[in-house]
């Protein structure tokens, strides 16, 4: 069986959501592709790349955007920074992954990473400020071959 899933919020709790769908499947022998784009790209960037976002806007989007998985908000009591810190806390405290190791376990498990080319174009991110589990930068007619191909599809 082969699952799909469009990542499209760079949320912290959506985006743990996200890999936790695609590592169980990916350990249970299942092709998997997560496809990230608009907001669901900041989980991707590299930890400590500076911007090279070119002209007013794309700059303001990049100061105003996450800079990688470790600084992303919760959709739900973000509270400046403190839930997040929280959630952290508890995710250590039980010992579970943060957003960064589950990139990494992804990986173990076979999962498939697309940037998103339309994404990366449109707020000035370079593949080089990209992660390098990510296996691909493709646009949305891969997205939709491998989801055509595919039994389950999710939108996170």
């Amino acid at each position: 069986m082969k699952v799909t899933l469009v990542v499209f919020s760079g949320d912290m709790d959506k985006a743990m959501a996200a890999f936790n769908i695609a590592i169980g499947a990916g350990s249970m022998g299942m092709e998997v592709s997560m496809f990230f784009t608009f907001w669901g790209i900041h989980i991707l960037k590299r930890p400590n790349t500076p911007s090279r976002a070119k002209g007013l806007i794309r700059r303001m989007l990049s100061m105003m955007s996450p800079p990688d998985a470790r600084k992303l908000p919760l959709s739900k009591l973000n509270m400046l920074g403190i839930g997040p810190f929280m959630m952290k806390k508890l995710m250590k405290q039980y010992r579970m992954p943060g957003v960064q190791e589950m990139i990494s376990l992804a990986e173990q498990s076979g999962v498939k990473l697309i940037a998103c080319t339309t994404t990366m174009e449109l707020m000035g991110i370079s593949k080089d400020q990209l992660v390098e589990q990510v296996d691909r930068v493709a646009g949305v007619a891969t997205y939709l071959s491998e989801a055509s191909e595919s039994g389950i599809n999710l939108f996170v």
